[in-house]
């Protein structure tokens, strides 16, 4: 809540932050100094506010006089309390336990009031996000129990569903799902990719593409090019990924049974890039 040079830095991103533990603090000397001054400064009007209220009560001295001290004293006692904040807004202290996601300073710059500094997330209770294609929101209700898969860390979670969207993507026609984890030990981190498995009490068949013909977008959203045989061109596609197997990556929301969908040299298409169909062999 207000300006300096950063003095000090408590952990670094991954770390584990305790409720209360100190993540940082500015070089508080001239803080320190303006506190002095207002103190010294509070402590003399004081003394003459004291000499001047006995001559008030004595009735040696005007209302307007009396008046006029009293105000002084209010307002350097005001200066000292907002002072004595500045001092204290030096240090900056984690409000909750959570893990250092990001830490955006270094020791020896010099910041505003007002800069985020930090990114400090309570991971104990993570939520997931995921995609359902149209034809399957019907089998997820509110409360129930999703398997979450992590392939990163080979590990697998009981989920909740706890909100269901109600508008469809407009390029997908899947609805936003989050779900509720469990998180006590920190395994999940914010960012991780999962598989959701929602039993729907039916089977059906399964589009697959292969996986080098998925690509990613800086937010992580997954896209594949797909061709229009009559424009002769390919065009992205956002798609919902499903299970992935040894015949490839499942796709739950975003293509249809037939469609042509690029998969080779697609890092170097663009949005509507005329493409040459041939005929196999």
């Amino acid at each position: 809540m207000v300006s300096g040079k950063i003095n000090y830095i408590a952990a670094r991103e991954g770390a584990m932050i305790e409720k209360g533990q100190l993540l940082a603090s500015l070089d508080p000397e001239n803080y320190r100094i303006a506190k002095e001054i207002a103190d010294a400064n509070a402590a003399q009007i004081q003394d003459e506010y004291d000499r001047l209220n006995l001559m008030h009560e004595r009735g040696s001295i005007s209302e307007s006089d009396y008046s006029k001290i009293s105000n002084g004293l209010k307002m350097a006692r005001a200066q000292q309390r907002l002072h004595t904040k500045n001092l204290a807004e030096t240090r900056l202290y984690s409000p909750f336990r959570g893990v250092l996601l990001k830490r955006g300073v270094e020791v020896g710059e010099i910041i505003g009031a007002g800069l985020p500094l930090f990114g400090v997330s309570d991971i104990r209770l993570v939520h997931v996000n995921a995609s359902v294609p149209e034809t399957d929101l019907r089998f997820i209700k509110m409360g129930v129990k999703a398997k979450i898969v992590v392939p990163s860390i080979d590990s697998a979670f009981t989920g909740q569903v706890i909100e269901v969207g109600s508008l469809a993507e407009p390029t997908t026609r899947a609805f936003s799902v989050r779900m509720e984890v469990r998180n006590p030990d920190g395994t999940l981190r914010p960012g991780m990719t999962a598989e959701i498995q929602i039993p729907s009490g039916r089977q059906e068949e399964v589009i697959r593409v292969p996986g080098e013909a998925v690509l990613r977008d800086m937010d992580n959203t997954a896209y594949v090019f797909v061709v229009d045989e009559v424009k002769r061109r390919a065009f992205r596609r956002k798609i919902s990924l499903g299970k992935i197997d040894e015949n490839g990556i499942a796709v739950a929301a975003g293509l249809v049974q037939g469609e042509l969908v690029v998969v080779g040299g697609q890092h170097k298409l663009q949005n509507g890039s005329l493409v040459a169909l041939k005929q196999a062999l």
